[in-house]
């Protein structure tokens, strides 16, 4: 054979043992590829639990659609019972991973599928999980933590506390003119000396300043004089009718002298030498320096004449200048440091005792008076200075001062401060309750204080503020999200609605997000949706919400209209209808000097007040009536527990206050009510208060002056359309 032939003989030799070896190969790989392609019951089991049947439930309140929960219960803000937000319980898509993308830094281009440079900035791109973002919204983005570091995003927590605001105003030193005294002639005459020379003279009660020449001095004295050897005659009796009557003729000229300016001792010595003179000697009502002289010796004068101007600089007066944006934190009473040019360094305290109730048109500034002592003499008046003012403010703008809660204050001076009611040791004036001035008090975790992040988390644009929040549970994932902001305090914003506390907002990096999502066509600060965005629950709800800073606080301008059109049901003027009831009847009481009667009707008030269903209440209306309830309670509390009748009437013009309005929002249900204004209550500051009937009947001064006051409107019963008869 030749060699060929032989090997083919081989290979046929073992050719049924290479057909078995692949034909089993052949067997073993389809059966691989089928066990691996049939999924197995545990696996789809796996599978489904992960993804199809995962549920989501959040619970929220009707009331109030910010609160989100993980589990039904009680709302922490009202105590209605939690219902199941709409959509929550159903089940979650699985997400699928997407191709990766690259983005950078600065985000100048969309994520791009390759990596490289960027074509705006030249920066290395680097990869970003664009995963999820259409899924979770159209507002949201979601960053890899190599895009976080880069973009140097920082989140801080939304939290609740009294912010500082810091008011800034320039001024200068005055003299305290209700320290300034008058050197005056009090009978004609001729300047024949004056001891004090020049101004700038510090004098003290009491010195000699001017030593005066007047022909009716000699006439007055030689009255006197047979004023008394009648008198004399008189008592040693005989005298003619009179004598007898000689001593009330002396203490009459006694009298004219002392208003003519003499001291006792000056008459003393007229009746002791026995002669009359022309001269008489004027000295210093006061203490002080010598600021003004007005004329030179051997000048004639009239009576009424200024001679001097003495001013006592031991206190002055600061006035400063602030911009009418400042205002809301300015209130009476408060402490005020300022710095003078001539002490750079040395910082001063004053009390604010005067805002200016009139606006310079051409500065846009208003006048504000501190008082300030000034013991050493090292300030002077005309000095400049710079002031700092620090407010704390709660819920609403309003001031929180610590010192002052619950104290009373006269309207007049402002250093007078005491723990308990009394009359100013000044100028007599009954104090009133720092409460009524504007100030409040809030304790540490009260709800009063209010929502604030930092001014760097929101993005401005408008009317419109923007900010981003680190979605809960999605690390890298941030969402839009439109708020409504209160004022800016210091470096800090209030705000209104849109956010809960807790929730974390982007103070650093936020740009750079909003213009990776302007890029994308997401919504952003410069492109919001097409229809404006509802911060929560429904449209009624979302349009209410809107106006929230219009919400009426405790303190009201009575004689404006109300500033919201509530939604108001006419079933809840029902509810309403017994708190109006047992106000009437403290007005009832007070106005006839009862005192146990207005505790008794106070309490209950009180109780009508919890029995009210707020359910009825929906959107604005609801959250309005809880703020005005609050203050209801807590001016009714306070009558209640009042030790006199005095304190009972001053807890009653903070319960009117709030009660008037609550009339107006909220109505009446089926008998007009009258709003009576009394000017003289409460020093002239005057007061308001509800009644039924149409003559006054004066709460806050009784049999005193039952029929002071004047009726300012009349609160109509609402109608079924939810308005007062009267149109509001």
């Amino acid at each position: 054979m030749k060699p060929a032939d032989n090997k083919v003989l081989k290979i046929l030799s073992h050719t049924p043992t290479l057909l078995i070896v692949v034909v089993v190969f052949v067997l073993g790989y389809t059966f691989k590829g089928l066990v691996s392609s049939a999924p197995t019951s545990s696996s789809t089991s796996t599978v489904d639990t992960s993804t199809d049947d995962a549920v989501e439930e959040i619970w929220t309140c009707s009331m109030h659609p910010q609160i989100k929960l993980p589990k039904p219960g009680k709302c922490p803000l009202c105590g209605m019972d939690l219902i199941l937000a709409e959509g929550a319980s159903k089940p979650r898509k699985a997400q699928k991973k997407s191709a990766p993308k690259y983005a950078c830094s600065m985000f100048c281009v969309p994520p791009m599928p390759m990596p490289g440079d960027c074509p705006i900035c030249g920066m290395e791109m680097v990869e970003v999980d664009d995963s999820g973002g259409d899924e979770g919204g159209p507002r949201t983005l979601t960053l890899s933590k190599m895009a976080q570091k880069l973009a140097e995003i920082e989140t801080i927590p939304v939290s609740r506390k009294t912010v500082t605001a810091e008011i800034r105003m320039v001024g200068k030193i005055d003299y305290d003119e209700t320290r300034l005294g008058y050197i005056t002639a009090w009978v004609p005459g001729r300047l024949e000396r004056l001891y004090v020379d020049y101004t700038g003279v510090p004098v003290q009660k009491g010195d000699h300043m001017v030593y005066l020449y007047s022909p009716e001095l000699s006439t007055a004295q030689t009255e006197l004089l047979e004023a008394l050897r009648r008198a004399k005659a008189a008592q040693a009796g005989g005298g003619s009718i009179l004598d007898e009557r000689a001593t009330e003729w002396v203490e009459d000229i006694r009298d004219k002298f002392r208003l003519w300016g003499m001291t006792d001792e000056q008459i003393a010595e007229i009746e002791e030498r026995g002669t009359t003179s022309d001269y008489m000697t004027i000295y210093a009502p006061m203490g002080g320096i010598v600021i003004y002289k007005n004329l030179l010796e051997g000048a004639y004068v009239e009576t009424g004449t200024r001679i001097y101007t003495i001013a006592d600089l031991s206190h002055l007066w600061v006035k400063l200048d602030a911009y009418e944006s400042d205002l809301a934190w300015l209130r009476y009473g408060q402490k005020v440091e300022f710095e003078a040019e001539a002490y750079p360094g040395d910082i001063f305290v004053g009390t604010v005792a005067f805002i200016s109730p009139v606006l310079d048109a051409k500065t846009r500034t208003v006048k504000v008076r501190v008082n300030v002592e000034n013991p050493d003499g090292r300030l002077k008046p005309e000095m400049f200075v710079r002031a700092v003012a620090h407010s704390e403010v709660a819920a609403g703008g309003r001031v929180v001062d610590a010192e002052l809660a619950g104290k009373w204050m006269c309207p007049m001076h402002p250093e007078i401060v005491k723990d308990q009611a009394d009359d100013c040791d000044r100028c007599g004036m009954p104090l009133v309750r720092t409460e009524s001035l504007g100030y409040v008090s809030v304790e540490a975790g009260s709800t009063e204080m209010p929502l604030v992040i930092p001014a760097s988390g929101p993005l401005i644009t408008g009317k419109r503020a923007l900010v981003y929040i680190e979605v809960p549970g999605e690390p890298g994932t941030y969402e839009g999200r439109e708020i409504l902001l209160g004022p800016r305090v210091g470096n800090q914003y209030i705000v209104f609605d849109g956010l809960t506390e807790g929730e974390r907002v982007v103070v650093h990096g936020n740009f750079k997000i909003d213009s990776a999502v302007q890029i994308m066509a997401k919504p952003s600060m410069m492109n919001p949706d097409e229809e404006k965005p509802e911060p929560s629950g429904d449209d009624e709800l979302g349009q209410d919400v809107a106006t929230s800073h219009e919400m009426p606080s405790p303190r009201h301008d009575l004689d404006s209209p109300v500033g919201l059109k509530l939604n108001i049901p006419p079933a809840f003027a029902a509810e309403f209808k017994p708190v109006l009831a047992a106000y009437l009847t403290i007005q009832d009481a007070l106005s006839h000097d009862l005192h146990k009667p207005a505790q008794d009707a106070a309490k209950d008030l009180a109780a009508a007040l919890n029995d009210v269903d707020m359910g009825l209440l929906e959107g604005q209306a609801h959250m309005a009536w809880m703020k005005e309830a609050s203050d209801l309670a807590k001016s009714a509390n306070d009558l209640a527990g009042s030790s006199d009748i005095q304190r009972a009437r001053s807890a009653f013009a903070l319960l009117s206050e709030s009660m008037i309005v609550s009339a107006k929002c909220y109505g009446v249900a089926s008998e007009s009510v009258h709003r009576f204004h009394c000017p003289m209550a409460f020093g002239d500051r005057g007061g308001d208060w509800l009644q039924r009937k149409e003559k006054t009947e004066n709460p806050y001064f009784g049999s005193a002056m039952f029929r002071c006051g004047v009726m300012k409107e009349t609160i109509a019963p609402r109608t079924a359309g939810g308005a007062n008869d009267d149109g509001e």
